[in-house]
């Protein structure tokens, strides 16, 4: 009698690899001794709804992993509820660190043990490897990504694997600095920005000068280059109309230099004004086919595809409409405009989304960018189901600002002394903390 081959056990094991470390090789090693290795790799758009983007990408690092030995197999595994995958492979048993007992993964632990007695299968916990410091790494991937070669590409990898692309406006290095360090844990999941805003408006404004491109770009360059020493997160950078078009190479060369992410131009001309304002007399609305050569111009001047060349459409502002809109918007997208804003100064949504909707019948798929000053009521889901890919907090920061310093001062000049104020602003020791001190 022939005996029947015994069937391998599967083991199964969740990981995002992104600096293959000590404590993954333990894991792993630790795994085979229970059966076949399949490697659940986390992908690019897994990882970014709950962290920072990985390093590098799920290719490179499902290369890296097949080709590590003692794996069997590699399978995707595109979100942090494991069920799927179990359910399809139905693994003998699942391995993971004793890390996620508590904290933000406790449920999604909850579940898996949930989905294996389904089978039977068991959850395999070795001991966190110690003296792997997640700081330590993270300054590591930090010191890489601050190659500007390296920063420039994070937006659109961004774009193309999150739901939505969260950037606030940042004005100067300390506001950099709250992006690049702030999260909140929101319904079981890490929440933070993905990146920072450089807007005229705001930059002239902390300068004491209008919004009339009073501030040259040299002088912004500076601001710019001052934010990027001390964060790593992508910059988008506001061109208002970017100038002359003979120009336009040497400020895409300066912002790629920096490490910037991308450049934001509208098609509108004559007299500088915020968009926001009603009053519009004295501007106008640049030629299609005229802008489109700026598009051109910068896309032929930039070193990488991955700096991105994002054209914004003032057809709504200037009350040009929404066909004038959709046309333009087709132009750009031909030129070579890697994503469309459409500005709006309603308070309503009813304009950008209409836009987005006719946008997306055309078959074309450039990505949407929302900036919701006006309309500041819109949820970030509305846009998402509405095919926006990026949205813009264009200004908030700067705002909130003022009026707490200017209460700050009147407190002071009220009282004679600072002791009142003190009470309502935070100790000196936390401004210390925020600065690191290499």
């Amino acid at each position: 009698m022939i005996k029947a081959k015994k069937k391998n056990k599967i083991v199964y094991v969740p990981m995002g690899a992104d600096i293959i470390h000590s404590g993954h090789l333990n894991i792993l090693k630790h795994a085979q001794k229970y059966g076949e290795v399949v490697i659940g790799l986390f992908t690019d758009s897994a990882i970014a709804e709950y962290k920072r983007l990985p390093l590098i990408g799920y290719s490179q690092r499902y290369d890296i992993i097949k080709n590590i030995k003692g794996v069997s197999k590699v399978v995707a595994q595109d979100t942090w509820d494991y069920s799927k995958n179990l359910n399809k492979l139905k693994p003998d048993y699942v391995v993971h660190g004793d890390d996620w007992k508590k904290g933000v993964q406790k449920g999604i632990r909850d579940k898996v043990i949930k989905t294996l007695k389904k089978w039977s299968g068991k959850l395999i916990e070795p001991k966190y490897t110690q003296n792997i410091s997640a700081n330590s790494l993270k300054n590591k991937i930090n010191d890489i990504i601050y190659f500007p070669q390296n920063r420039v590409s994070i937006l659109k990898r961004l774009i193309y694997s999150k739901n939505i692309v969260r950037i606030l406006e940042s004005h100067n290095s300390l506001t950099g600095l709250i992006i690049e360090n702030l999260n909140i844990l929101k319904n079981k999941k890490m929440l933070e920005f993905d990146g920072m805003w450089s807007s005229s408006l705001t930059d002239s404004a902390t300068k004491g000068k209008p919004d009339n491109s009073s501030v040259d770009f040299s002088s912004r360059i500076t601001s710019l280059n001052e934010m990027m020493d001390v964060t790593t997160k992508p910059l988008v950078f506001d061109a208002d109309n970017g100038g002359q078009v003979e120009h336009l190479p040497f400020l895409v060369r300066s912002l790629e230099r920096a490490g910037t992410s991308a450049i934001i131009m509208e098609d509108k001309i004559g007299l500088k004004k915020n968009s926001l304002f009603k009053n519009q007399t004295g501007t106008k609305q640049d030629k299609p086919n005229i802008f489109a050569k700026k598009i051109k111009k910068i896309c032929n001047s930039r070193q990488s595809n991955d700096f991105m060349v994002i054209a914004r459409i003032e057809s709504f502002i200037l009350g040009k409409g929404l066909k004038d809109a959709l046309k333009r918007a087709e132009i750009y997208s031909k030129a070579g405009a890697d994503a469309i804003l459409i500005h709006s100064k309603e308070k309503s949504t009813k304009e950008i989304f209409s836009f987005a909707r006719e946008f997306r019948k055309s078959k074309n798929f450039v990505p949407l960018v929302s900036v919701p000053s006006t309309y500041s009521k819109v949820y970030e889901k509305e846009l998402i189901k509405n095919g926006f890919k990026l949205v813009i907090y264009a200004n908030q920061l700067l705002r909130a600002a003022y009026p707490a310093m200017q209460n700050a001062a009147k407190t002071i000049l009220k009282n004679s002394r600072a002791f009142e104020i003190d009470k309502k602003i935070i100790p000196i020791k936390e401004i210390i903390n925020l600065i690191k001190n290499d």
